[in-house]
């Protein structure tokens, strides 16, 4: 019989005992390790390749929604959340048909949820995961505290980038650019997207393709047409475009 490789994923200790003792009792499951926060999560997923993954959703740091978009959505194993949400943002995992178990739960709750998993492992129906956790994801993360760290994906290694370490980013193509100091990284997400992870207080959009950590910003120069030159602590020199010279004035509280 092959066992199901099972990966135990919360950051209170109580919580991943219980799942580790309800799980020691199932005799096709093979549980592979336990994560304490999500960037152990995410790196054990990458590095093991579970089949399935007890997720819990509110985690300091990297919280579940953000493992997801760490590993992407279409390379996820399959995943039984465990929450503490309301029954409100509970809809969202009923509707993308995706299981959960919200604390506390008791083993009937338990087993009812590791037999729907087994069941879709059995079928083969995982196909479509990605494109369920993706629309999971966009529905929910506009309830999420924002985003601290973000997950860069470089050498099939992962990096953790603190956002208050960012000087300014660059949409590039199809990903976005962080500038860091010296250094850069690209990160696969849309600059919308990633505004919208942002704290609007500490990053402002002064470009369709550019925003700023507004802590970095030196002066503003005027330049051509309207435009600003906004230059860095750094030195570097980036252009705030007309259409966004507005919103910053609202920001600031005084015209430029």
């Amino acid at each position: 019989m092959k066992k199901i490789r099972t990966l135990i994923v919360d950051d209170e200790p109580l919580a991943r005992d219980r799942l580790s003792s309800l799980l020691s009792t199932e005799t096709d499951i093979d549980v592979i390790g336990q994560s304490r926060d999500g960037e152990e999560a995410a790196h054990a997923i990458q590095e093991h390749s579970p089949d399935l993954v007890f997720l819990d959703v509110q985690m300091p740091q990297l919280n579940g929604f953000e493992v997801i978009d760490a590993i992407g959505p279409e390379r996820m194993p399959l995943v039984v959340f465990v929450t503490a949400y309301d029954q409100h943002a509970l809809k969202a995992f009923q509707v993308r048909a995706l299981d959960y178990l919200l604390k506390p739960f008791d083993r009937e709750r338990f087993s009812e949820a590791l037999q729907r998993a087994r069941g879709q492992i059995e079928r083969q129906e995982t196909g479509d995961l990605g494109r369920r956790l993706l629309a999971l994801v966009k529905d929910l993360r506009k309830d999420q505290p924002r985003s601290e760290r973000l997950v860069v994906k470089s050498g099939g290694r992962l990096f953790f980038l603190r956002t208050d370490e960012i000087d300014w980013i660059e949409a590039a193509g199809n990903y976005v650019r962080l500038h860091v100091g010296n250094t850069s990284h690209l990160l696969r997400e849309t600059m919308n997207a990633l505004e919208g992870r942002l704290d609007p207080e500490k990053f402002f959009r002064i470009h369709r393709s550019r925003i700023v950590n507004m802590e970095r910003i030196q002066e503003l120069q005027p330049w051509l047409n309207g435009e600003y030159a906004v230059v860095l602590r750094n030195g570097t020199r980036v252009t705030l475009s007309r259409g966004y010279r507005e919103k910053l004035q609202e920001r600031l509280g005084r015209p430029i």
